[in-house]
C-alpha cells in the first residue's frame, strides 16, 4: 500500500494530509513530497545515440521527504543487467552520467543534488521495475543460507522471501520500501546488539546489511577492452571493501547476502517510562529502567521521544520461540497504523504547523505522544486530565477509532512482522543521523550526554521563542560489522561504513544512533542541528568516536545540510581514516580506479570523495 487513498482505517493519509494544510495555504513541502515523480513528462528529443530499446523518459526526482527536487531528467527503465552496461558505455561515450536510483527514500544527497537543471548532462537508472529477481542459494548444515537479489528488490520483498523459506536477519531497517542496492550503498542498518550471554546464530550479524553480503556484481571500467563491464567480486577480494558501502559512486546490480535461521520475536511497548529515568546518568539506583538495562536484557531496543514530552515510545524486541501468553499474534509487518495514517484532527494539527503556527509544536508532540498511548494500551487517563487543545484534537470519535484496532503494546510473530513498521504514508520528516561508537559499557554515558544537552537546547530554543523540532529524537543500538559473520574466509570490511570497528580502540563495541526529526522548513532547525552536531563532534576521544549517518542529515551550515566545509573535508574523512587502518583513503582510490571516468558520480560525491 502506497498511501494514494486519501481516507484509509478511518484516518488520514499523507494525501489527505496534503489536501487538508493546502487549503490552509501552507505545506509547499507536503506537495513537494506528494507529487508522483514523472506525473508529466517534458517533451524533448533523446539525447542523441541512446541505446535503442531501453525505456527512457522525463522524469521529476524527488526524495522521499521532498526537500530534494529536480527538473525532469532523463531517466532510464533497463530490463536487465545488459541493459545497464548498454547506458553506461553509452554515457561513457557520449560524456553524460549515470545515477543509480532506486526507491528514492533518501536524506542525503547521493544521487542527484536539490535543483539539478533539466539540461544536466545525467541520466537517472531507475532499478525497481526490473531488477528485482531473487534466489535462495548455498542452504547450509549450520541453519545459515545464502539470498542472490537484484538491486532494484525492495527489502520487504527480500525479507518476505527469506522468512517464507524459514530464513531471517537479527535486524534491519523500519521501513520496507527500500532498495537492497540503496539499502547496501549507505550501510543500512536496524538495531540489536547481543543481549547478555546471547550466542549469535550462524548466518546473523548485529552491524550493517552490508556486512552479511558475501559477493556483489558491479559495473567497473575494463582497461583491455576500454568498456565497462559487469563484474562479480567475493568478499574475500580487496576491491570489494570499497563497494559494500559505495554511497552511490558505482552500480551494484547484484548482491548475495547470508542469512540465518528465522526467530519468531516478541515486541514489547513501553510508554511510562520517565526519559530522565530511560536517559538517566550511569550509577542510577537499582531497578530503574534505563536503556543500557533493557539493550542488556533483549538486545533489541528502539527509544522514540517526541518533542516536548517527557516519556519516551520505548521499543523492546526479544527472541520468543513461542507466543507468550499476554502478547498479540500478528502475521504481517506494519502493526502500527496509528502512525502510518493521522487520525485528521492531528492531521490538521500538522498542517497548522507547517503553515506557519511553529509554536504549536509542544502541543503537537503532547498529542503523538498520548495518540500513541492510547493506541497501544487503552489509557485514556492522561487524556482525561489533559488541557482542552488537546482534547480538542483527540476527540472522542479519534480515540474510538484508535482502540478499534485493538492494543499493540505487546506483538509476537516472525521476525520480519516485528522489525519492519513503518509505511510509506508516515508523517514526511527531516532528519539529522550519527553513529556513536563506544563501549557498551558506556552506552548509558552516551545517551545520558546527548539527553540533558538536547533538552537544554530546546529549552533555551524555546525561550526564544523558536520551536525548531516538532517531530521525535530515535535512539537505537547496534554492534560493529564483524566480516566473520558474512562466513567468508578473508572477507573485507565495508571500507566506508559507519559501523567498521575502529582498530586502534577495540574497545569501541557498541553503536549508538541518534537521530533527530523535524518537519522540513522549519525555522532554525538547521542552526539547531548544526548545534546538535557540534555537541556530538565534542563526543569524541577515548569514550567515544561520531560517524555520519550517510542517508540522514549532516555537515550543517546555520541554513544548510551537507554544506559545513570543515565537516565535510575534515570530520567526516578523518572519522573514517583514524584507527590504523587507511580505510577512507583505500575506498576512494578503488572507486575511482573502478570508476576512472567518474560516468557512475556526481558533483557532491566527487567533492566528498578526495
Amino acid at each position: 500500500m502506497t498511501g494514494d487513498s486519501s481516507i484509509r482505517d478511518g484516518g488520514l493519509s499523507r494525501r489527505g494530509l496534503l489536501a487538508s494544510s493546502a487549503a490552509a495555504g501552507g505545506a509547499v513541502w507536503l506537495l513537494r513530497g506528494l507529487v508522483r515523480p514523472g506525473s508529466a513528462h517534458a517533451a524533448s528529443a533523446p539525447p542523441p545515440g541512446f541505446p535503442a530499446g531501453v525505456d527512457l523518459h522525463r522524469r521529476v526526482y524527488e526524495n522521499w521527504v521532498g526537500e530534494i527536487r529536480t527538473d525532469q531528467l532523463w531517466t532510464c527503465v533497463p530490463r536487465g543487467p545488459q541493459e545497464v552496461l548498454d547506458v553506461v558505455n553509452w554515457a561513457h561515450d557520449a560524456g553524460w552520467t549515470v545515477r543509480a536510483q532506486g526507491r528514492r527514500h533518501g536524506w542525503a544527497p547521493l544521487t542527484v543534488a536539490d535543483g539539478t537543471p533539466a539540461t544536466a548532462r545525467v541520466v537517472l537508472l531507475d532499478t525497481t521495475a526490473h531488477l528485482t529477481a531473487m534466489s535462495l542459494e548455498r542452504q547450509a548444515d549450520d541453519g545459515s543460507a545464502e539470498v542472490r537479489v537484484q538491486a532494484g528488490a525492495s527489502l520487504e520483498t527480500l525479507l518476505a522471501f527469506a522468512g517464507a523459506r524459514g530464513y531471517g536477519v537479527v535486524s534491519a531497517p523500519a521501513p520496507g520500501e527500500l532498495s537492497v542496492g540503496g539499502a547496501l550503498a549507505i550501510g543500512a542498518h536496524g538495531t540489536a546488539v547481543p543481549s547478555t550471554g546471547e550466542i549469535p546464530s550462524p548466518g546473523h550479524g548485529h552491524g550493517s546489511l552490508s556486512n552479511l553480503v558475501t559477493e556483489l556484481t558491479a559495473v567497473v571500467w575494463d582497461s583491455v577492452s576500454g568498456r565497462y563491464a559487469l563484474r562479480t567480486v567475493g568478499r574475500a577480494e580487496p576491491d570489494c571493501g570499497a563497494l559494500l558501502t559505495h554511497l552511490g559512486r558505482s552500480l551494484v546490480t547484484e548482491a548475495v547476502l547470508r542469512v540465518g535461521t528465522d526467530h519468531n520475536l516478541r515486541c514489547q511497548s513501553f510508554v511510562d517510562i520517565p526519559a530522565a529515568e530511560l536517559f538517566a546518568a550511569p550509577g542510577a539506583p537499582a531497578g530503574a529502567r534505563t536503556l543500557a538495562g533493557f539493550v542488556d536484557r533483549t538486545g533489541r531496543a528502539e527509544a522514540i521521544w517526541f518533542a516536548f514530552t517527557d516519556r519516551p515510545w520505548l521499543k523492546v524486541w526479544s527472541v520468543s520461540p513461542h507466543r507468550p501468553f499476554a502478547a498479540r499474534a500478528v502475521d504481517e509487518p506494519y502493526n502500527y497504523p496509528f502512525s502510518d495514517s493521522l487520525p485528521e484532527p492531528v492531521a490538521r494539527l500538522a498542517g497548522d504547523l507547517v503553515s506557519g503556527a511553529w509554536a504549536s509544536a509542544p502541543l503537537f508532540g503532547q498529542v503523538q505522544y498520548l495518540l500513541t498511548k492510547v493506541a497501544l494500551t487503552g489509557d485514556l487517563s492522561d487524556v482525561l486530565l489533559s488541557g482542552t487543545l488537546v482534547r480538542d484534537v483527540l476527540t472522542g470519535d479519534v480515540l474510538t477509532h484508535l482502540l478499534a484496532g485493538g492494543l499493540r503494546s505487546d506483538l509476537w510473530g516472525a521476525s520480519r512482522n516485528l522489525l519492519q513498521y513503518v509505511r510509506p504514508t508516515t508523517l514526511r520528516e527531516s532528519a539529522n543521523g550519527y553513529a556513536v561508537l563506544t563501549r557498551r559499557a558506556d552506552l548509558q554515558w552516551v545517551v545520558s550526554q546527548f539527553a540533558d544537552f538536547y533538552r537544554m537546547l530546546l529549552t533555551q530554543y524555546a525561550a526564544r521563542g523558536e520551536y525548531p523540532v516538532n517531530g521525535q529524537v530515535e535512539i537505537r543500538v547496534t554492534g560493529l560489522d564483524d566480516p566473520s559473520v558474512c562466513g567468508v574466509p578473508g572477507a573485507q570490511p565495508p571500507l566506508l561504513s559507519a559501523l567498521r570497528p575502529r582498530a586502534d580502540r577495540p574497545h569501541l563495541d557498541t553503536a549508538v544512533w541518534i537521530d533527530v526529526l523535524s518537519l522540513p522548513g522549519t525555522p532554525a532547525l538547521h542552526r539547531f542541528y548544526r548545534e546538535i552536531e557540534r555537541f556530538l563532534l565534542t563526543l569524541n576521544g577515548d569514550r567515544a568516536a561520531v560517524r555520519v549517518e550517510w542517508s540522514k542529515g549532516w555537515a550543517y551550515t546555520d541554513t544548510a545540510a551537507w554544506s559545513d566545509p570543515d565537516v565535510l573535508s575534515h570530520h567526516i574523512p578523518a572519522s573514517h581514516r583514524a584507527g590504523g587502518g587507511p580505510s577512507w583513503d583505500e575506498a576512494v582510490t578503488t572507486l575511482d580506479r573502478l570508476d576512472p571516468h567518474h560516468v557512475l558520480s556526481s558533483p557532491f560525491l566527487d567533492a566528498l570523495l578526495r
